[in-house]
């Protein structure tokens, strides 16, 4: 995990209005929210290792299940999870096998992440700032 600076970090918003911003860039809400903290995931690879853009988030005024949620965003971080490669009986990877290898625990959940994913991460972070702050 690389833990990434950001202008977002303590600012509160509309969970609608992140989602209408946030999800055409590509990010999804993951899927391991709670009623009151989530996260937003942008996949930034996935070649054998999984590497996510993630920003947290936590209800603030409402709960997540509900209409209307204020969320209050934390420190952004860069993650990496490598999960088993599987591969069918002629020696192909097999799209049943890769479908339940995103449910497996991962190989090593907490991969390191190389400089170019670390670059690319702020880079993507920086593009985030400027949909979200409005401009002055």
């Amino acid at each position: 995990m690389v833990p990434l600076e950001s202008r977002l970090e303590n600012k509160i918003y509309s969970l609608y209005v992140l989602e209408e911003i946030l999800k055409p860039e590509g990010f999804v809400i993951g899927s391991n929210w709670d009623y009151d903290k989530g996260y937003f995931d942008l996949k930034m690879d996935d070649q054998g290792t999984y590497y996510f853009l993630r920003i947290p988030f936590y209800a603030v005024q409402g709960s997540l299940d509900f209409p209307g949620v204020t969320v209050r965003l934390e420190k952004p971080f860069l993650l990496g999870h490598q999960y088993q490669s599987g591969y069918d009986s002629k020696g192909s990877a097999g799209l049943v096998q890769d479908t339940f290898n995103q449910f497996q625990a991962p190989t090593d959940p907490d991969t390191e992440i190389p400089e170019e994913y670390i670059d690319s991460g702020k880079a993507l972070m920086k593009k985030v700032e400027d949909l979200v702050i409005p401009r002055d």
